[in-house]
């Protein structure tokens, strides 16, 4: 059996088919309890042991020394540390255990807010934001390179709220629309503008999301594939304002979004982005301690673990290494995680024909072409039949993990037939959402079944009263015979008690979801009872999917993950009316 990961992938459990060890073995949907790997951010700051004083405040702040320093409470050093001089205070007039009196939680939110704004005038990047990531990061070079084609840009930010993943851009219409699993639009934003219902409903009330339609819409299924959305919604803004001329780009939204896209392109073809993320790693990864050792258990269990990446080899052993490395036992690297390492993929290509193959000789990423991949050896190109031919392993016997789920998933479960694991980060936040829902969504629930109960009744007094104005017989002989006036009005009150239910239930509906995110609802619904197109991608080409790998620590790597019954629309009724003949059955013995 043989893992792949994808560098940096992380992951969840919450998976869809019957599965043993990751690799599933059956094709029923399933969702399996999520396992939240929680991390604690280093964060510290000492008031003690002033010795060395700093040049700046030097009166005011001292930094712990090496020769006379100790270990916080989670076991780090607290050398070089910066304290603050009590004696200062106290000389100053200021009372330090006075100071910012009050419940800390309180004064910790409002500390933050004063200090992000500081941070926001002094024109610095708060380190929440900043962490936002590649995604922020992306976006700044896209508008970057905007600019140097002469889009106007001034006063545009990225806002991590106003896109989300599994949208899709409606290049026609200049629209960002989320559809359900069948392709009808459910919601829609023109530029940075929410549609109406009815906005919604004329537009896309006669026409189906497909999106083997390339021309017309792009789905997005990535977190990078956001920050370009971001960026076309806003121009389509300026575009709609006619801020943006007929030299810049063809005048319609089609060729806006050609223009949007070449400048995210360039971020990514001259490596600016790249560069900046291997100078700085600390400011976009942020690591999971458990990864390394989920994978190490998996391969301690006899399972053949591939790295397969399309990042080039100084990328991926930058990104790797600030990973993993410190989190493997007895001065293990990550290179000795893998079976094999297979970098410059060229996904999806990799799954669908062989390119030619070189080996990775040095440290500095030298190669040599090579016709043969070996066990423990890095590799350029080649492909996935390259694998199967390497390792001896073959179709399902193998679980591809990816977080694209058109280049690492669809692929390789299409031209391949290997197993496949989704990762998609987003469903912790999600997962944590629709807890904290429950009880609006129960509430919303029950007014809708009281909706219906009403409605029912009031549609059966409809039809009485539709069969007598037309001459013939209600339902019953006492419906036929009943008087008028007490028949409409019990119609009255039946509308009226709708029309009020409607009107507490409409709001409801509108914010659903909004703990995810207040625009576009949950991630994997569309609408209170449907799922996303999104979900339904993920339910045609993946058969497990999962915030992050480490969740697989969760498990033993012996695991067997068989998937609940799946149920059709009329399996409720068939059950209970099982429960009710076999309760008759039993009464009658």
């Amino acid at each position: 059996m043989s893992v792949t990961a994808e560098v940096l992938a992380k992951f969840w459990l919450a998976q869809q088919r019957d599965t043993r060890c990751g690799a599933p073995m059956s094709n029923s949907p399933f969702l399996v309890r999520p396992m939240f790997a929680n991390t604690t951010k280093r964060t510290r700051r000492r008031m003690m042991m002033m010795v060395r004083r700093c040049s700046v405040g030097e009166q005011i702040f001292s930094v712990t020394p090496s020769t006379n320093h100790e270990f916080d409470y989670l076991g780090q050093s607290t050398k070089g540390d910066l304290n603050l001089n009590f004696d200062h205070l106290d000389a100053s007039g200021m009372d330090g255990s006075a100071t910012l009196q009050g419940p800390i939680e309180e004064i910790a939110w409002k500390e933050a807010e004063e200090a992000g704004d500081l941070l926001n005038d002094l024109g610095i990047s708060s380190p929440s934001s900043v962490r936002n990531s590649s995604r922020g990061r992306a976006y700044d070079y896209c508008l970057e390179n905007l600019r140097s084609m002469g889009f106007p840009v001034d006063g545009l930010a990225f806002d991590p709220d106003l896109v989300i993943r599994g949208l899709v851009i409606d290049k026609e219409k200049g629209n960002l629309v989320k559809a359900d699993r069948s392709g009808y639009v459910k919601r829609a934003m023109h530029g940075t503008r929410m549609l109406s219902t009815q906005d919604v409903s004329e537009m896309y009330g006669r026409e189906l999301v497909d999106l083997r339609k390339e021309n017309r819409w792009e789905f997005l299924n990535t977190l990078f594939s956001v920050s370009e959305a971001v960026a076309y919604m806003q121009m389509v803004v300026k575009y709609d304002e006619g801020a943006i001329s007929a030299e810049i780009c063809p005048p319609d939204y089609r060729g806006l979004y050609k223009a949007v896209g070449k400048a995210l392109f360039r971020a990514h073809v001259e490596g600016q982005l790249k560069s900046e993320i291997m100078s700085k790693p600390e400011l976009f990864v942020e690591p999971d301690p458990e990864l390394p050792l989920a994978l190490l258990d998996q391969k301690e269990a006899g399972k053949k673990l591939l790295l397969i990446t399309n990042s080039d080899y100084h990328y991926t052993d930058k990104m790797m290494k600030h990973s993993f490395n410190r989190f493997l036992p007895n001065d293990m690297g990550w290179r000795d995680l893998f079976d094999m390492v297979i970098i410059s993929a060229r996904k999806p290509e990799f799954f669908q024909m062989s390119h030619p193959l070189y080996e990775v000789v040095t440290g500095e990423g030298l190669m040599r072409p090579c016709f043969k991949a070996r066990k423990g050896g890095v590799y350029s190109g080649g492909s996935a039949q390259m694998v199967e031919n390497s390792l001896d392993i073959h179709g399902d016997e193998i679980l591809y993990v990816g977080d694209h789920i058109y280049t690492d998933v669809s692929q390789s479960k299409v031209h391949q037939l290997w197993r496949t694991a989704l990762i998609c980060q987003e469903l912790e936040e999600e997962y944590s959402a629709l807890i904290h829902s429950r009880g609006h969504r129960a509430t919303l629930i029950e007014l809708i079944n009281q909706k219906e109960v009403v409605g029912d009744h009031f549609n059966q007094l409809r039809l009485a009263l539709q069969r007598r104005n037309t001459g013939r017989p209600a339902q019953t002989l006492a419906a036929t015979n009943m008087d008028d006036q007490e028949l409409t009005e019990s119609m009255k009150k039946l509308l009226i008690v709708m029309q009020r239910l409607d009107e507490k239930i409409a709001p409801m509906l509108e914010a659903d979801g909004e703990l995810f995110n207040k625009r576009w609802g949950f991630l994997s619904r569309a609408g209170l009872w449907d799922k996303s197109h999104l979900m339904r991608q993920v339910e045609k080409y993946a058969d497990i999917y999962t915030s992050r790998v480490s969740n697989f620590l969760h498990y033993t790597p012996f695991m067997y993950f068989r998937s609940q019954e799946q149920t059709l629309a009329h399996d409720s009724h068939s059950y209970y009316q099982a429960r009710i003949n076999g309760s008759a059955v039993d009464n009658q013995c």
